[in-house]
């Protein structure tokens, strides 16, 4: 009986908690609020929503990466007054020094009132973009590569490495989604993006039925994951997957600057069909004898004459002594972290290894 009992109270709190939503979601109302950035922009704006979308609604363009889940941790602002209590999808990315310091997740950060933030100056710096779709094309049996030009004279300057975020339309509603740039910063006019096809994925979905001609709108350039182009270093490059795209920028921008610094790619995939751009970056390797490639299956293929198994045990064989090396790493979690072992091992400095997991 008490144990019937304790299961009927929690799911009674979970009814009631769900319906609180709901209500919350119907009928509250918080009228227009006062939102005062930095102390000398104020703006006007109907409360109720995420601090993040109300900032984007006017024009102040916020890194973002995770469609406002709460899980990247780009969005962080300080928020100085009316932000409420530190909810605990936010204790879980900012650190407790953060926390004393007034730093909040913008994305998770509802707007109910009056609020005074602080928005650091770079940010206020990006721009918003209108382009059109020029081409598309499956380059696996789930990504696409979609370049698309600038309308108009305008360009957008960014560095090898960094993404933009896509403004989304779908059935009357705005979302944003952030992808990485694979195209060379030299070519200031276009964008072009590799987007990995999410089952009921929204960005995804929409991303990949975009054809030739369509509009689309985006905001840039993100991101602290740049290469450092002045360094004279070596550069380690480690993908796996579509995190392929931002290393492709940073070869494009290496190749066409003719930069005398040796560059290794390694890169993972599951099985030959997932492998692209593979056949460009062959070539440039007998082009090229400061260019290696290393790319490795991690699932069984009999047609596949080069490396298996994972990529951090690839780089155990072919990584040299990495004190004089910087690396730029994109892909799953489980990747970074075993590639970072290697690096580690290898003698790179931690604080030349730039990541970006999804």
């Amino acid at each position: 009986m008490i144990i019937k009992s304790l299961i009927f109270i929690n799911v009674f709190s979970v009814v009631i908690g769900i319906l609180l939503i709901i209500l919350e979601r119907i009928i509250a109302s918080y009228g227009e609020v006062t939102i005062t950035m930095n102390e000398d922009k104020e703006f006007r704006a109907s409360g109720g929503q995420s601090l993040l979308r109300i900032l984007f609604e006017n024009k102040y363009f916020i890194p973002s990466a995770c469609g406002g889940k709460g899980t990247c941790g780009y969005c962080k602002l300080v928020v100085k007054e009316g932000g409420g209590d530190v909810l605990p999808t936010e204790a879980l990315i900012l650190s407790p020094a953060e926390t004393r310091q007034g730093f909040r997740l913008s994305c998770q950060v509802k707007v109910r009132g009056d609020m005074k933030i602080e928005v650091p100056p770079e940010y206020l710096e990006i721009q918003e973009y209108e382009g059109e779709i020029v081409s598309t094309e499956l380059v696996t049996s789930d990504i696409r590569k979609i370049r698309f030009q600038i309308t108009g004279d305008e360009t957008i300057k960014f560095r090898p490495g960094q993404y933009v975020q896509i403004k989304l339309d779908n059935d009357g509603t705005t979302d944003y989604r952030a992808y990485s740039i694979a195209s060379n910063p030299d070519d200031d006019n276009h964008i072009e993006l590799n987007v990995k096809l999410i089952p009921e994925g929204l960005g995804s979905e929409y991303m990949h039925s975009l054809k030739e001609g369509d509009p689309v709108f985006f905001s840039g350039p993100y991101g602290d994951f740049f290469l450092d182009a002045d360094s004279g270093r070596r550069i380690i490059c480690v993908a796996g997957g579509v995190g392929l795209a931002p290393i492709k920028s940073i070869v494009e921008y290496w190749k066409s600057h003719a930069m005398d610094r040796e560059i290794e790619i390694y890169y993972g995939c599951r099985t030959r069909k997932d492998l692209y751009y593979h056949d460009v970056f062959e070539k440039m390797e007998t082009e090229n004898p400061n260019f290696h490639y290393y790319p490795a299956l991690s699932e069984e293929d009999p047609e596949w004459k080069g490396a298996r198994g994972f990529i951090h045990s690839l780089m155990e064989k072919h990584l040299g002594e990495g004190e004089h090396s910087e690396a730029y790493l994109c892909g799953p979690p489980i990747m970074i972290e075993a590639v970072m072992e290697v690096l580690k091992e290898k003698g790179v400095p931690e604080e030349r290894v730039l990541f970006d997991k999804f």
